[in-house]
């Protein structure tokens, strides 16, 4: 049987020794494991949280494997050996490899004597450990947070490029000074929104629903008669969310001027669901506009289209359909869904 986490181990191979030490340390509720050679020893020692071992067993074997385990520990590490020698016995110099490890204990003892040794070696490996889950935490910590200065540095560069196209894409399309800081204050709060919200996960993922409620917030999304939200819960990763958000912005946008947004009794329901293409999910999304004005083909193409058609059907991998029939804007999407994370998410 191998030995179990947290076990004791046990070396001592001549006589009962080994049996009977197990028996004494059974009796004060600690579990041990009967090794029977110093390479059966060396094998156990990253599950087992001490080692009791006679001097003569260490002496008669080759010692090199558990010389080498010691001084491969880590710093917070002072592996726990009980050492059980004859009384009055001179220390084996050859043992000296154990010195910062030790806790002697000479024979005959006090059954009392090796328990309060063992719990004391046991405490002290407890103790160990807990600096070890500290340290890991610290490196856990450090480690989050260079991930996060680097996604941080690389989402402003992207920030930054993404305003500077809006910027231009409005101005090409704005006739007047006043309409161009309406439309482009309006584009730079909606990109704000979706910043929020991934800022809120630690700039990893954002909510569809919640990017779809930010932009329709001012039209009602309670699930009344004039715009409807149906789908399941779908988190996208930021640099889907954030093409996808002003995405919404433009298609809302452009519904509130010229769609059903712009009539008080026109409606707008968007669904959206989970498939399975292939190794990949796909989130459909259908956006239906209704009981608006007439809908004509624009003669040129705004920014909004160009978005929908160069950045969220290019960088986004997505597969895009708008269509302008008459009775009202019609809009889909096939949006493959990653499910990995940049920085794993804080329990």
């Amino acid at each position: 049987m191998n030995a179990r986490e947290g076990d004791v181990l046990i070396l001592a191979p001549l006589g009962r020794d080994a049996k009977i030490a197990a028996s004494i340390l059974a009796e004060s509720g600690i579990s041990t494991h009967i090794c029977k050679t110093l390479d059966d020893v060396v094998a156990a020692l990253e599950t087992a949280r001490c080692l009791v071992v006679t001097e003569e067993a260490l002496l008669h074997a080759d010692r090199t494997a558990l010389a080498a385990w010691l001084d491969m520990q880590p710093a917070w590490s002072d592996y726990p050996i009980v050492l059980l020698v004859m009384r009055e016995t001179e220390f084996d110099k050859r043992l000296n490899f154990l010195d910062r490890h030790l806790i002697v204990l000479e024979r005959p003892f006090l059954a009392s004597s090796l328990v309060n040794s063992v719990r004391s070696a046991l405490r002290a490996r407890s103790r160990q450990l807990e600096v070890k889950s500290y340290i890991e935490q610290k490196q856990e910590v450090a480690d989050r947070q260079k991930l996060l200065i680097r996604e941080l540095h690389h989402r402003v560069k992207n920030t930054l490029a993404n305003v500077r196209a809006m910027m231009s894409a409005t101005a090409r399309t704005s006739g007047r000074v006043e309409d161009f800081v309406r439309d482009f204050s309006a584009r730079i709060v909606s990109l704000a929104d979706t910043h929020s919200i991934l800022t809120d996960d630690y700039w990893q993922t954002a909510s569809l629903r919640q990017l779809l409620e930010g932009e329709l917030r001012h039209y009602d999304t309670s699930g009344s008669s004039r715009v409807v939200l149906e789908g399941p819960d779908v988190a996208l990763v930021a640099d889907l969310a954030i093409p996808v958000g002003m995405a919404f912005h433009e298609l809302a946008s452009n519904s509130s001027k010229y769609g059903a947004l712009s009539r008080p009794k026109g409606r707008l329901e968007v669904s959206w669901s989970i498939e399975r293409v292939g190794d990949h999910r796909v989130v459909a999304l259908h956006w239906r506009e209704r009981d608006g004005p007439a809908v004509l083909e624009p003669k040129r193409k705004g920014f909004g289209t160009v978005l929908l058609e160069k950045v969220v059907a290019v960088q986004c991998q997505a597969k895009i359909n708008l269509v302008y029939d008459p009775d009202g804007l019609q809009f889909d999407m096939e949006l493959p869904v990653r499910d990995t994370r940049l920085v794993p998410a804080y329990s």
